[in-house]
């Protein structure tokens, strides 16, 4: 996964996530509005036909003195434990 930060403030953050789409980019987006500290979260992906980007930027805002970077991580770190939970949860009903 390839990552760029297009733009960076104390409490703005804007991050090119390269070859994902909406399945990622929505849990991850739920993720976020999950966190504390996290004032707005969103993603813009237009598809390539429309002459916009083929990649999803990734949008975030914090309040609190949170640092969008931070907040980023937070909530890739919520992602990684659900899957993990789920993937545990399936293993266990495929041996029952």
């Amino acid at each position: 996964m390839e990552l760029l930060v297009i733009d960076k403030t104390a409490d703005e953050l804007r991050l090119e996530i390269a070859g994902e789409d909406h399945t990622f980019m929505n849990v991850l987006k739920g993720a976020l509005l999950e966190t504390e500290g996290v004032a707005a979260a969103t993603y813009d992906l237009n598809p390539e036909q429309s002459g916009g980007q083929t990649d999803p930027v990734l949008s975030v805002r914090t309040e609190g003195g949170v640092d969008p970077l931070d907040a980023v991580e937070s909530a890739a770190e919520r992602v990684e434990r659900i899957t993990d939970d789920f993937a545990d949860a399936f293993r266990a009903a495929a041996e029952s």
